[in-house]
């Protein structure tokens, strides 16, 4: 087997104080680990004393909602993953009293090889009312409309290299976890799994990058020499922008990170995945000339500047092709929906 090249790590600076340069971490587009940003927050600071203390101070806020709680067998090394033929997932999902949840994970802490337990993904606001009050990094009025807050509790869990649509900030509460990322361009490199299912809402790619098998997926090695890797200790807060691919294991028996998304966009936009989805229906399939015609009309349309295609138009011609607003997104979604129902 050839050898994998070693990621470079992730730009990091030791946090003295201030707040965030969010314009300026967008502008550069590019992950930036903060090292210390959340040292005070009373949950990185009941993690730091002991996975139970930590555990009680999720409690108190357990709003009574279930959570969807992941469970693996000790073999998949808390990767949540396929399982071996492809045809479906290699853990188990089930919706649990949180607290119940928590209490199967304390008692597995000092197992050498416990199950995988693993809640992802869950919104701060409604599952732990009041919790983001304690423990928040203040980004709420600089970000145009409030981000998403979710938290991701667990052992020694791996989630397999994916992106997100949203720009991200990954906060480090408790436990160690390392982030290994890639740049977008570099999609082709990871060997992206099926559309569907996947094991937590967003395409995977197939490489295991603890173990990359690089004769069966050898162009993984170009991606790791263009990936960065960020180690991240409690109170570490990490920066990357939306659509950048990230592996993130978590370390320590117990481990807790709370993360923002949000998008610089207005909210009647619609997501690029719907698109995505819609050309794999409508162009991937067709001739290569018209596809080439295609790339062309959507570099004039869509990538190209914005102004554009309405610049020699009067204003009441321009219709969609002026700056989009609420009304017009309206109009174009009953067009499309129109269309695809025929």
């Amino acid at each position: 087997m050839n050898e994998a090249p070693r990621p470079a790590p992730v730009e990091a600076i030791a946090w003295t104080g201030g707040a965030l340069p969010l314009s300026d971490l967008m502008e550069a587009a590019r992950p930036v680990l903060f090292k210390g940003f959340m040292r005070d927050w009373p949950l990185v600071q009941t993690g730091l004393r002991s996975p139970a203390e930590a555990i009680a101070y999720l409690k108190r806020f357990d709003g009574g909602r279930p959570v969807v709680g992941f469970t693996g067998p000790p073999g998949i090394g808390g990767r949540f993953f396929y399982d071996a033929g492809l045809s479906g997932l290699n853990f188990d999902a089930a919706r649990v009293p949180l607290g119940d949840f928590l209490d199967r994970i304390a008692r597995h802490l000092d197992d050498p090889a416990p199950p995988a337990f693993y809640i992802g993904s869950t919104d701060l606001d409604l599952y732990l009312p009041g919790i983001a009050d304690e423990n928040g990094i203040g980004i709420d009025a600089l970000t145009g409309r409030p981000p998403v807050k979710s938290i991701w509790i667990g052992n020694r869990t791996v989630a397999s290299t994916h992106h997100d649509m949203s720009n991200n900030i990954a906060c480090c509460a408790a436990g160690r976890r390392r982030f290994t990322l890639f740049p977008p361009d570099q999609v082709a490199n990871l060997y992206p799994g099926p559309l569907e299912p996947t094991p937590g809402g967003q395409v995977v790619s197939m490489v295991d990058l603890r173990a990359p098998d690089l004769d069966r997926y050898p162009r993984f090695a170009e991606a790791l020499a263009h990936a960065q890797v960020a180690e991240m200790e409690p109170g570490d807060l990490l920066f990357y922008p939306a659509l950048w691919w990230h592996n993130v294991e978590a370390l320590e028996p117990f481990n807790i990170l709370v993360n923002y998304w949000w998008n610089d966009v207005p909210a009647f936009m619609d997501t690029p995945q719907n698109t995505l989805l819609h050309a794999l229906l409508s162009l991937r399939d067709r001739p290569e000339q018209e596809k080439a015609a295609w790339r062309a009309m959507f570099d004039y349309y869509v990538f190209g500047p914005a102004e554009m295609p309405a610049a020699h138009l009067p204003a009441h011609a321009q219709g969609a092709l002026g700056p989009l607003d609420e009304m017009k997104a309206r109009r174009l979604r009953a067009q499309l929906l129109q269309r695809l129902n025929r």
